[in-house]
């Protein structure tokens, strides 16, 4: 017997528990596009929000057999997608390790979208910073602040005197804190960030 196609979102939400592939793809036609543009939003990368969108859905169909019709489906969908969303940001923390701190920070204050635009353009400007030391100096502070090697390790591993590179380290610390100390917040993360 074929199934008949649901009409409404409460109807879609129990086929669906009943592991119905069409009501699957109703419910995906409805909101893929809409789990893309919020992923987007969050991630500003096609690619990584399309991710977001077949992992969203790959879960929903995963827990299918919970879903409570008398619930927000919406609110539910959207939960998952903020969730996984998460997860990609703590994805993303692990390879910048030397900006760990900063999202811990703004995680815990839960600071105002004004801030959140301050914190984007601090990190542009860090990048930018960065990318004007020159190429071994530079070379020297990722290795110590991003890849977290130890001052030895660097040493050994550009075959210079440990000295050489706390001197390179040093040099690009002051650099950088003349730079952000042009106001309080830039000086209040490059803490954070550095010190801490």
């Amino acid at each position: 017997m074929k199934e008949t196609a649901p009409n409404t979102e409460q109807e879609l939400v129990i086929q669906l528990s009943k592991s119905s592939p069409i009501a699957f793809q109703q419910l995906f036609d409805c909101y893929s596009q809409k789990i893309y543009r919020f992923s987007l939003s969050y991630l500003k990368s096609d690619t990584e929000a399309e991710e977001i969108v077949q992992e969203v859905f790959m879960k929903l169909w995963e827990t299918r057999r919970n879903l409570k019709s008398n619930k927000s489906f919406k609110s539910y969908l959207f939960t998952i997608a903020f969730n996984v969303i998460r997860k990609k940001f703590n994805q993303r923390m692990k390879n910048e390790r030397y900006k760990h701190d900063l999202f811990e920070w703004l995680g815990q204050e839960k600071p105002s979208l004004e801030s959140r635009v301050d914190f984007e353009t601090l990190l542009e400007k860090l990048d930018s910073l960065i990318e004007q030391l020159p190429e071994k100096r530079k070379e020297i502070f990722l290795k110590r602040k991003k890849e977290g090697k130890s001052i030895q390790h660097i040493a050994d591993e550009m075959d210079i005197s440990p000295k050489t590179v706390k001197n390179q380290i040093t040099e690009s610390m002051r650099f950088l804190k003349k730079s952000f100390n042009e106001d309080d917040i830039s000086a209040m993360l490059f803490y954070f960030l550095f010190i801490s």
